[in-house]
């Protein structure tokens, strides 16, 4: 079973941070936005930057996110969560192992898993205590292209069989992500969705609004 959170809503948008090319401040501004929009959970997601970089970015980001009483997560770096205090991670499958994320963040730390496609691997995450899964990709990704896609049906599966909060991504917006609520998902990850155009702010309470009904 997964860690209770306490006083967290697994429900709403999860905003994960894209590798555009920004200023920090532009960065800032853009993450303010989202956070302004109604996101619920935040990931810090960087394949691009060196480690100084990162670690800047990230302390500058959790700061916002605390400020908006939001948790952040930090993709694949149980490290650099560690050393900034974030809320926890988002580990792949070839990332640390969630029972060493575990130990290292301890158990207030919110650790999600990525499960493709695979409920066998999404049951397995929340034996060994994963606070959430997260499956996809459902639509075709800007981010990952290459990914295999997921059917929706998954959703309702994997509804049914888990009790641990499930979290759906890939190619999600606003005019797509209402079938994923109504399948299961309990929240939308988004990137290009929330941060493919100008218009974060605005991105962010379409996508928010899903949940209102």
């Amino acid at each position: 079973m997964a860690v209770e959170k306490s006083g967290f809503s697994w429900r709403g948008i999860y905003a994960i941070t894209d590798d555009s090319p920004l200023p920090l401040q532009e960065f800032l501004d853009r993450a303010q936005s989202a956070l302004d929009g109604g996101v619920t959970l935040f990931q810090f997601r960087s394949k691009v930057l060196d480690s100084r970089e990162k670690e800047d970015r990230a302390s500058a980001l959790l700061e916002r996110c605390q400020d908006a009483g939001v948790p952040l997560l930090i993709n694949d770096d149980v490290e650099l969560c560690q050393k900034i205090g974030g809320a926890g991670v988002h580990l792949g499958k070839t990332d640390s192992s969630l029972s060493t994320a575990r130990e290292l963040l301890g158990l207030k730390a919110i650790i999600g898993i990525t499960c493709h496609d695979s409920l066998i691997r999404a049951k397995e995450a929340e034996a060994e205590g994963a606070d959430y899964v997260a499956f996809g990709r459902f639509f075709p990704s800007q981010t990952k292209p290459e990914a295999s896609p997921a059917p929706i049906s998954l959703l309702r599966e994997a509804k049914s069989e888990l009790n641990t909060p499930i979290v759906a991504i890939g190619g999600i917006n606003a005019e797509n992500g209402a079938s994923l609520i109504s399948a299961g998902a309990d929240m939308l990850a988004v990137i290009h969705g929330l941060f493919g155009t100008g218009a974060v702010h605005e991105n962010a309470r379409a996508l928010a609004s899903l949940f209102d009904n």
